[in-house]
């Protein structure tokens, strides 16, 4: 099949409308594995191929890029980039997205091969071509422009040619396009400047990241909204939180937000703006982060008492966020009643609010109540016990009627909840007490698809692998629980047949 399909290959660089034959060809190639096309690598021509893409002739451009996309997986990228370099550029200005697609699919491969690089960053014009995508209308289009020049940005010598040539112009002149091709760029910049405190330097040296963080916190709300999201992406690294506090930004956004108060238009950026510092205290330190700005707990617990969904989703989310170290739950605790009264709130939501708000809400409480066995203490395990009564008057029954629901995250959810608290002892004895609710947990009948079944299973293995459970469960119901872990969560009982004589 693999000398048939290079006759064809031929047959088509020698025509030149070669429709039937490139019909072929496609046919073939489905039929041939990998190994076998990598061996005869030496000998594919793939340039008359690539000339094909230039005539205007839809069905031949399909079928050029559905073949290139197959021939090129069995040749090496080192290859692809000596060799067809000027089929590459071309390619990246073809009128055709899927061309520009198939190129730079190559381009990501080059990028991730430290032999053919080299050969990428020594081709300006084709660095060029590849910032230019980054505006074009097609996002994976724009999308796989940005993996690939955030992948060079990976050596010194990437962010050289990124940064100190005329391609820094480029991406400037590029950014002008549109809001939108705008947006991307300063998304490039940020992956960038994640990879590194060198890549953050050379990325504010070009007075991209500055201009980033002056619209953060400029007039406009929408823009606000965007750049938050970014910036947050930025904060995830060490180097980037250390960065935005030398320049003041964190304290900005705080002031934002204490600003917000007067500001009709503030539910626009509101949200992200509470996320960013939800992810900057789980990231650094809950206490420091909460007491050198009160106004962000001041503002989730505000958020929780908002009638809009969406504000009481991103309270309920940060709430998750910051609750799910201990430090963080030390935090929430200190807050006393207030919060208490919150989870009352958000026991009730999880009850009464859209199948959306409730996942959410079933997710922060997981996140809430989970404890590492290495990390439990009395005085933790007293602090969850207390909280979980204060979801609702009969918090087990609550998530057991959640969990009895006909939608699959619903039960998912709920079981999620059961799971966090499985290990922790006055859990333990809630479920042995609750009517029903060992055999739920045994009852492999209930659990319909993957998902769910999956979700049992961690439950049960989080029981039959904590200490306190034979005590607690009693022996022969520990037995029953190691007998699910070790049969797995797909098993299903045999259906055991008598035969009768004489039946048909």
């Amino acid at each position: 099949m693999a000398a048939q399909a290079l006759a064809l290959l031929r047959e088509v660089s020698r025509l030149e409308a070669p429709l039937e034959e490139l019909r072929a060809l496609h046919s073939v190639l489905q039929t041939v594995p990998l190994s076998e096309l990598r061996e005869l690598a030496a000998e594919l021509r793939l340039g008359p191929l690539f000339s094909l893409l230039n005539e205007n002739h839809r069905e031949q451009i399909t079928l050029c890029v559905s073949i290139l996309e197959r021939l090129l997986q069995a040749v090496e990228p080192v290859h692809v980039a000596r060799n067809l370099g000027a089929d590459l550029q071309r390619g990246l200005t073809h009128p055709n997205d899927s061309v520009k697609i198939l190129t730079l699919s190559q381009v990501g491969r080059i990028v991730e091969n430290s032999d053919a690089v080299t050969e990428i960053l020594n081709n300006a014009e084709l660095l060029k071509q590849i910032v230019y995508c980054i505006g074009g209308d097609n996002l994976s289009v724009a999308k796989a422009a940005i993996k690939s020049l955030s992948r060079i940005s990976l050596t010194q010598a990437g962010l050289e040619a990124l940064f100190e040539s005329n391609l820094l112009d480029d991406l400037k002149r590029v950014m002008k396009t549109n809001d939108i091709v705008r947006y991307r760029v300063y998304e490039l910049i940020v992956e960038i400047s994640s990879l590194s405190p060198e890549s953050l330097t050379y990325c504010t040296t070009s007075g991209l990241v500055t201009q980033l963080l002056r619209e953060l916190t400029g007039e406009d709300v929408l823009v606000r909204a965007t750049c938050i999201e970014m910036v947050t992406s930025l904060a995830y690294t060490h180097h980037g939180r250390q960065y935005l506090a030398q320049e003041g930004v964190i304290d900005q956004i705080s002031n934002i937000i204490v600003g917000a108060e007067s500001d009709p238009f503030s539910s626009f950026y509101l949200p992200g703006f509470v996320k960013f510092f939800g992810n900057l205290a789980i990231m650094d330190s809950p206490q420091q982060i909460c007491e050198r700005y009160p106004v962000f707990m001041e503002k989730v617990f505000e958020m929780t008492e908002s009638q809009d969904p969406t504000m009481i989703g991103v309270a309920v989310d940060t709430i998750g966020i910051l609750g799910s170290n201990v430090e963080g739950k030390q935090v929430l605790q200190k807050t006393g009643t207030r919060f208490e009264r919150l989870l009352m709130k958000i026991g009730y939501q999880a009850k009464n609010a859209s199948t959306e708000l409730k996942i959410r809400c079933l997710d922060a409480i997981s996140s809430i109540f989970y404890i590492p066995p290495e990390q439990q203490t009395d005085d933790l395990l007293r602090m969850t016990e207390s909280w979980f009564s204060s979801l609702s008057r009969d918090p087990l029954e609550l998530f057991r009627g959640i969990s009895n629901q006909p939608f699959p995250e619903l039960h998912c959810a709920a079981l999620k909840v059961f799971t966090a608290i499985a290990n922790q002892p006055w859990a333990q004895k809630l479920m042995f007490n609750s009517p029903g609710f060992v055999e739920y947990v045994m009852d492999r009948s209930v659990e319909r698809d993957k998902a769910s079944k999956d979700a049992k299973y961690e439950l049960v293995k989080a029981l039959a692998n904590s200490k306190t459970i034979a005590e607690i469960f009693g022996n022969p119901n520990y037995l029953r629980l190691r007998t699910y872990l070790s049969e797995g969560p797909y098993y299903v009982k045999p259906i055991s047949t008598t035969a009768v004589e004489g039946a048909e």
